[in-house]
């Protein structure tokens, strides 16, 4: 079935107001979208899958865009929507685009240059071609540019894995238990779950495996006293209060009002009563400081350039700057030494990112170490025994979608001399 030719004015509009960089592609199009009520729930899909797409594989399309005619962001746009849909199913094309998109679209891409297959911005390219080499950059940014999978986690003060895949099959959604965490489920296709009686009472939560292991990388136990510094939605925190089995008490602290607003009705829905959100106004804030060595645990999942999550927000790496990078590093050290300050003796720390890059991940830690004797690093690989986690790592852990099928994300535990 054709979509109506109007699509491709739609998705040409909100494509043009995305490659500006002013903001999330994910919260432009749900305003777009909220703008337009009359386009159907498909030619939303379409629309979305058609800018993902074209944000995943900028490089490419660029390239191709420069053959043919006609305005370039209309090239652009039907280059997105024909790899989406194909050729055959969009309406209101000339003659000339429509034998011109069949050309294109028999192109093979495997002969294409490695910076292109890479679509990266060339700073990032140079640096993961620096670090890990050509054939394994090359693994990374294929999978980085790949859409993500639906991972769930299962509230364990509601229900457990088994009873949750035998629920979910009979609406029916098929989940498989995750590789690595206890509690973890990945979803065959993505269906919407947000109707479902499991996601409405808490049952399950959306989150990727990784986000899940940093959580039990923390280690919380029932009874202490934890804080997760930069909490955000509360994705982490909501798991970590899960692995503290609603007992002792949780801070969730936050410079974003807005953001710890997004955790209240998930924590309504948790059925957890240990969780305290906290608004601060910034990391050495006079409530963080009446914490001073109080903490048995502390998770710093640090601001970063979200360079692990492309799969799912990749138009990240087209707003994201080496400038950028360089003063998230200044506040990543800043925050990890604050949030330090609460850990107690015998306390452990865990400095995470959503990074895949050196600079916010072993090079902050490394400094933080030279600067603070008191603290030692724990091998990650002990951590993870004493968790039963079956994942081979070294000091830190280090996690690629092209290995391990998560995002990417770094960890380091850090523990305070008693």
């Amino acid at each position: 079935m054709r979509l109506p030719p109007a699509i491709i004015g739609h998705a040409e509009e909100v494509l043009r107001e995305i490659l500006r960089f002013t903001g999330p592609a994910d919260g432009t199009l749900s305003r777009y979208f909220r703008e337009h009520p009359r386009l159907g729930s498909r030619e939303r899909g379409v629309i979305a899958e058609a800018i993902y797409g074209l944000l995943r594989n900028k490089s490419v399309y660029t390239s191709f865009s420069e053959s043919g005619s006609g305005p370039a962001m209309r090239r652009l746009t039907l280059l997105g929507l024909a790899d989406a849909v194909g050729v055959d199913s969009l309406g209101g094309l000339t003659e000339e685009e429509t034998a011109w998109l069949e050309r294109v679209m028999q192109i093979d891409r495997s002969h294409l240059p490695v910076t292109m297959k890479a679509n990266m911005p060339a700073w990032i390219w140079d640096k993961l071609n620096t670090r890990f080499g050509e054939e394994q950059a090359l693994a990374l940014t294929t999978s980085l540019n790949t859409p993500a999978p639906l991972d769930l986690r299962v509230n364990a003060i509601k229900g457990n894995r088994e009873d949750v895949i035998a629920s979910l099959a009979q609406a029916p959604i098929l989940a498989e238990p995750t590789p690595y965490s206890a509690s973890g489920l990945r979803v065959i296709k993505k269906p919407s779950i947000q109707n479902l009686p499991l996601f409405k009472d808490g049952t399950i939560e959306v989150q990727d495996e990784g986000s899940q292991l940093l959580a039990q990388l923390v280690g919380a136990r029932r009874g202490e006293m934890v804080a997760d510094f930069c909490a955000g939605a509360g994705g982490k925190t909501l798991a970590l209060g899960a692995l503290m089995r609603n007992t002792g008490r949780l801070y969730a602290f936050d410079i974003s009002e807005k953001r710890l607003a997004k955790l209240k009705p998930r924590l309504a829905r948790s059925g957890l009563s240990n969780v305290h959100p906290v608004v601060i106004a910034h990391e050495k804030d006079a409530k963080i400081k009446r914490l001073s060595a109080k903490l048995d645990r502390v998770l710093v999942d640090a601001p970063c350039s979200g360079l692990g999550t492309l799969r799912r927000n990749p138009d990240v790496k087209w707003r994201q700057t080496a400038e950028g990078v360089a003063e998230l590093n200044v506040k990543q050290a800043s925050i990890l030494a604050s949030a330090s300050r609460m850990v107690k003796p015998g306390g452990r720390l865990v400095y995470a990112t959503c990074s895949i890059l050196d600079e916010e991940n072993e090079d902050i830690v490394n400094a933080f170490l030279a600067e603070h004797a008191d603290f030692t690093l724990v091998p990650a690989s002990k951590v993870l025994a004493e968790q039963k986690v079956e994942l081979e790592m070294g000091d830190f852990l280090k996690l690629y979608p092209h290995i391990h099928q998560t995002d990417g994300f770094f960890a380091a535990i850090l523990e305070r001399n008693k």
